[in-house]
C-alpha cells in the first residue's frame, strides 16, 4: 500500500493528526500496537488548556467534550493550612476543562471510524524503514499476515517508550533528562470532590493534589517515594495521608472517602530530545518529551506540537513546500521548553525534597506566598497554566 501520511500511535497526538489531516484532504494510516480497548481505558491526563479545548472545538470533536467537560475558572495553592486562590478567569480571560484523556481518545476514534479512517489496532513488529529517503517505510504484522506500506512523511506519535524515537540513528539526538527524587501515588476514587476546583497542597509530609474526573469521581496524589511499591499503600494509609496533607487550619475536611477504583505510582520526569525530526519522520507528544504532571502539560503539549506539524504537512502534501516542516522541530520545542520551565518550577515549589533543610521549606513558602499575594507572581503561573498562546 502506499498512501501520504503513516502515523505511528493511537493516542491523542496520532488520532488528532490523522482527524486534521482528513479534513485537510489529506490520506493517512494510523498504526497502534495496544488493542482498542486498551488505549480507551487507560487512564492519563485530564485538565485541558483553553487552546487544546478550542482546537478540538476548532475540529469539530468538542461536543461531548461540552456537555461533559468540568469548566475550572480557578484554581487554589495550599500552604501552611490556608487556601489561597487563583482565579485564571479574571487574570488571563480563559479558563480549564477536567475531560480525561480516555474521552479525547475515544471522540477521536469514533470520529476515525465514522469517515472510515484507516486504523489498525493491535498490530505486531513494527519497524520503520529508509527515513533518510523520501519514500520511507513501515513494515508490520497484522493478524499474522506481513504488510508493508509505503509514506511521503511518517509521524512518529507512539509515546515514550515506543518504537519510532530508537528507530532515529544513535548521535542524531540530543536528550536532556532530569529524574526527580519522588514519585506521586495517585488514586480514582468512586466519591465526589470535596472541592470544585484543583487544590494543589504543600505539607511537611509532602505534595498532594486533589482533583476529579467527573461529579462522582475525584482523582487525587500523594507525594511518595520512587522505589516505594504500590502494596505498601493499604486504602487505609492513602486516606490518612490526603487527609493530613490536605487539612485546613479551620479543621474543614477536604477529602471525601469513597471505593478506591484504580492506584499506582508514578514517576516524576523531564525529559526533552532535540531535533523532534530525523529524515522524513517527526516526532510528537511523549515520543519527543514528557513532563512532571504537576504543570499539567503532557496531554495538552501533544496537542500543540500536533497543530504545528498539520498545518506544516498541509503545506506540504498541497504544493511541496517544505519551510513549514522544516521550521516544525525549533517551532515545536520553543513552546516544549516553556512548558518543562512552568512544570519544573511548580514541582520545585510544592514538593518536598529529602534532604532539605529548613532554608530551602522557609524560600518554598515564601516563594508560594509571593506567588499569592502579588499579582505579577499570580499572572504568571496563571498564564502557563491555562497555556500560552501558540503564535
Amino acid at each position: 500500500m502506499r498512501t501520504q501520511v503513516g502515523i505511528v500511535g493511537a493516542g491523542p497526538a496520532g488520532l488528532l493528526l490523522a482527524h486534521l489531516l482528513h479534513l485537510a484532504g489529506i490520506e493517512s494510516v494510523v498504526l497502534e500496537a495496544k488493542s482498542r480497548a486498551h488505549v480507551e481505558e487507560r487512564i492519563r491526563a485530564g485538565l485541558m488548556e483553553q487552546g487544546t479545548v478550542d482546537i478540538l472545538t476548532e475540529s469539530g470533536l468538542a461536543g461531548r467534550l461540552h456537555r461533559e467537560g468540568l469548566a475550572h475558572e480557578g484554581l487554589e495553592l495550599r500552604f501552611d493550612g490556608t487556601g489561597h486562590r487563583i482565579d485564571l478567569k479574571a487574570l488571563t480571560g480563559k479558563q480549564v476543562t477536567i475531560y480525561g484523556q480516555q474521552e479525547v481518545v475515544k471522540d477521536l476514534i469514533a470520529a476515525r471510524l465514522a469517515y472510515g479512517g484507516a486504523l489498525h489496532f493491535d498490530v505486531e513488529d513494527v519497524a520503520l524503514h529508509g527515513l533518510e529517503t523520501d519514500r520511507p517505510r513501515i513494515t508490520y504484522d497484522e493478524a499474522g499476515e506481513a504488510r508493508l506500506l509505503d509514506f511521503y512523511i511518517i509521524a512518529g506519535c507512539d509515546g515514550f517508550l515506543g518504537i519510532c524515537r530508537p528507530a532515529i540513528p544513535a548521535g542524531v539526538l540530543t536528550a536532556y533528562d532530569r529524574v526527580y527524587p519522588f514519585a506521586w501515588l495517585g488514586i480514582l476514587a468512586a466519591a465526589p470532590p470535596a472541592s470544585h476546583e484543583l487544590i494543589y497542597a504543600r505539607h511537611e509530609r509532602g505534595f498532594a493534589l486533589a482533583t476529579m474526573r467527573s461529579p462522582k469521581l475525584s482523582r487525587l496524589y500523594v507525594q511518595c517515594a520512587p522505589e516505594e511499591s504500590i502494596d505498601d499503600w493499604s486504602d487505609d494509609r492513602i486516606w490518612a495521608e490526603l487527609h493530613a496533607r490536605l487539612a485546613r487550619q479551620d479543621g474543614a475536611d477536604q477529602v471525601n472517602e469513597g471505593p478506591i477504583l484504580q492506584k499506582g505510582i508514578t514517576a516524576m520526569r523531564s525529559y526533552v530530545v532535540e531535533p523532534m525530526r530525523y529524515g522524513r519522520l517527526f516526532l510528537a507528544g511523549d515520543a519527543a518529551h514528557i513532563v512532571p504532571p504537576t504543570g499539567a502539560k503532557g496531554m495538552n503539549l501533544a496537542i500543540a506540537d500536533i497543530r504545528v506539524l498539520a498545518r506544516a504537512l498541509e503545506v506540504f502534501c498541497r504544493d511541496g513546500g517544505t519551510a513549514l516542516l522544516d521550521g516544525y522541530s525549533a517551532k515545536a520545542l520553543a513552546r516544549v521548553w516553556k512548558a518543562q520551565r512552568f512544570s519544573w518550577w511548580m514541582t520545585s515549589m510544592l514538593h518536598r525534597f529529602d534532604g532539605g533543610d529548613a532554608f530551602e521549606h522557609k524560600v518554598q513558602v515564601a516563594e508560594l506566598d509571593y506567588v499569592c499575594r502579588s499579582r505579577a507572581g499570580a499572572l504568571t503561573l496563571a498564564e502557563n497554566y491555562v497555556g500560552l498562546p501558540f503564535d
